[in-house]
C-alpha cells in the first residue's frame, strides 16, 4: 500500500467485534427505557384517571400503589419553590 494512501476506517464493525459486551449493554438498555415508557404510557391511560385497566387489573392496581407512594409536593412547598426561583 502506498505511504499516501489510507485504508476506510469501519468503525461499527472494529466497535462490535471488539467490545461485545457494549453492545449488549446498549441493547438492554434501551428495552429498559421502553418498558418504562410503556408502564407510563398505561399508568397515564388507566389508574391515573381512575380507570381500570382492561387487560390486567392487576398491572393497574400496582402502578396506582406505586404512585400514591411517590412523594408529592403540597401547596405550601409549591410557593416556596415559586419564590425562590
Amino acid at each position: 500500500m502506498a505511504s499516501g494512501l489510507r485504508r476506510p476506517l469501519v468503525l461499527s464493525v472494529y466497535l462490535i467485534s471488539e467490545e461485545p459486551n457494549a453492545v449488549v449493554f446498549i441493547v438492554v438498555a434501551m428495552l429498559v427505557t421502553l418498558l418504562v415508557a410503556g408502564l407510563v404510557v398505561l399508568y397515564v391511560a388507566y389508574p391515573h384517571r381512575g380507570e381500570t385497566m382492561p387487560a390486567a387489573p392487576w398491572l393497574g392496581e400496582a402502578l396506582g400503589k406505586a404512585a400514591e407512594a411517590a412523594p408529592v409536593l403540597g401547596e405550601h412547598e409549591a410557593d416556596l419553590l415559586r419564590q425562590r426561583t
